[in-house]
């Protein structure tokens, strides 16, 4: 099925019995409160047409990701606080200098009966690295040392680092580090390690997969799972509430607020899913001062903007990264807007009757609602506002070169990976132009520090200092939001990207 709100409304009207087989004619009865086996979850996801891929080292939309982690396994995954799990591995242990990792696999198998070995981890990291592709995981693996990598036995594989790295069990979690069969080129049939089989594939309208009774961490609950392709909200809601669907990915939230407290959807919100934020260049004018950056964090009515701009769903944020993950700094007092001082910050700056463009666009939803937003609490302080909306397609490369002020969104990562690629010195994808050498030290001294404790302090050190001179002004969290029928149980409510989020091997239908 691919559905659209037109296609949806005339399917309806035309009663196609074939479109709309199996849907239900009432309210479904509440999910059971424990597990039932059986049944076919249909999942709608917006898509990306002809250009869809099975290949999990080449996943890059929502619909690609959920169905690599149904059919494909990784070493790691991120759990609710988004620090690493181990999945594949069941175990890892650095060396004492933290530049060698021995990896223990757990026993699992492939969907053709094949034992998961250590050959396969290195072929698969081998293919991700191969400097003539360009695979999404490549940076975050590029610190390994393959050439000096080696499979100890079937089951243990010892990996080579570049430089000494406490968090490389975050490398192995990383987005598409999914582990293949080794020599596998052609996923026109994939062939994983995951609780679901491929069945049937059909680019931009829906994917069939089966259970795999044989899966390591147990057979999932479902006999079926369909992907099925809907790329506006309102069609995947109207799917939903037609009965074409159990499950619709990525909802609004004012879709989510008006079916809140009905009998035909239960919404389903994963907290801290996706930062909110302006991003100010700290490598030119005039944010290159200090007092500026201050005035705009205290120009900002946070509340006032999760409620406008993210219709309540989500919460404050305290200009950084990565609210209730692992090291977070949750004991630096929350910013609260003061004007009187934003205005006194603002004369001190040489600021006073500037005006100032806030490049923003709808590459992210509720952007543009937010620069707006702010733009009208400036107001009064006498710095001027300008929001200016872009082109979405190419709204991310335009605003990390050029402009002085935009808008920002990340999903969830580590801490750590967000400084690794944000906020270094040579990190590419550094938006705010943060550069400073101290900075980048603290960063190494970190990812060497072995003692947790010892580590956790030199987390909340840099935090610190991005807090007070930092150029992110991290105003909110999103929710993440998906809808289900009222029988569907067992949905998680992790942080999207992480290991529980579109997870369906623990899913049930009442």
């Amino acid at each position: 099925m691919n559905l659209n709100r037109r296609g949806f409304l005339g399917l309806t009207a035309g009663l196609s019995i074939t479109a709309l087989a199996g849907c239900a004619t009432g309210t479904p009865a509440p999910a059971a409160t424990t597990p039932r086996a059986g049944g076919r979850l249909r999942a709608a996801f917006a898509g990306g047409g002809a250009k869809e891929v099975l290949d999990p080292h080449l996943a890059n939309l929502f619909v690609e990701a959920a169905r690599s982690k149904a059919m494909f396994d990784k070493l790691a995954d991120l759990g609710s606080d988004v620090s690493a799990q181990p999945r594949l591995a069941e175990k890892w242990e650095p060396s004492a200098d933290l530049t060698r990792w021995r990896i223990t696999l757990r026993p699992a198998t492939f969907h053709n009966g094949r034992p998961v070995r250590a050959q396969d981890v290195l072929a698969s990291y081998a293919r991700i690295l191969d400097p003539k592709r360009a695979f999404r995981a490549k940076s975050s693996l590029s610190l390994i040392d393959l050439a000096n990598s080696r499979a100890i036995d079937e089951k243990t594989v010892e990996f080579a680092l570049t430089r000494p790295f406490v968090e490389f069990p975050n490398a192995l979690a990383a987005f598409g580090t999914y582990i293949v069969p080794e020599g596998t080129e052609d996923f026109g049939k994939p062939v994983g390690s995951g609780p679901f089989e491929f069945v049937s594939f059909a680019a931009g309208k829906s994917t069939l997969l089966k259970r795999n009774p044989d899966y390591w961490e147990g057979a999932p609950h479902l006999d079926e799972l369909e992907f099925v392709i809907a790329n506006e909200e309102s069609a995947r809601t109207s799917a939903l509430l037609g009965g074409q669907v159990e499950y619709a990915h990525d909802l609004t939230p004012t879709t989510a607020r008006g079916y809140a407290s009905g009998d035909r959807m239960t919404v389903h919100r994963s907290p801290n899913s996706a930062v909110q934020a302006f991003a100010m260049k700290l490598d030119r004018a005039p944010f290159d001062n200090r007092d500026l950056r201050e005035a705009l964090f205290l120009l900002a009515d946070r509340p006032q903007l999760v409620e406008a701009a993210l219709a309540g769903s989500g919460q404050v944020g305290n200009d950084l990264f990565g609210k209730g993950y692992q090291y977070y700094a949750g004991d630096i007092a929350q910013r609260t807007r003061d004007l009187d001082k934003a205005k006194f910050l603002i004369r001190k700056a040489g600021a006073d009757g500037l005006t100032v463009k806030l490049d923003t666009s709808t590459a992210a939803a509720g952007m543009v609602e937010a620069a707006t937003v702010f733009a009208d609490q400036a107001k009064g302080s006498g710095l001027t506002i300008e929001v200016v909306t872009g082109n979405k397609d190419s709204y991310w490369s335009d605003t990390l070169k050029n402009g002085s002020l935009s808008s920002f969104r990340s999903g969830a990562m580590p801490i750590e990976t967000h400084i690794a690629q944000r906020l270094l010195t040579g990190s590419g994808t550094n938006v705010t132009k943060w550069a400073r050498p101290e900075f980048d030290t603290l960063y190494q001294k970190a990812v060497s520090t072995a003692d947790e404790k010892e580590r956790a302090g030199v987390y909340l050190e840099m935090q610190r200092t991005l807090h007070a001179e930092g150029g992110y002004l991290m105003w909110g969290f999103a929710d993440w939001i998906v809808g289900t029928s009222p029988n569907v149980g067992g949905i998680a409510t992790a942080p999207a990207n992480t290991l529980d989020w579109a997870r369906f091997d623990k899913v049930w239908l009442g």
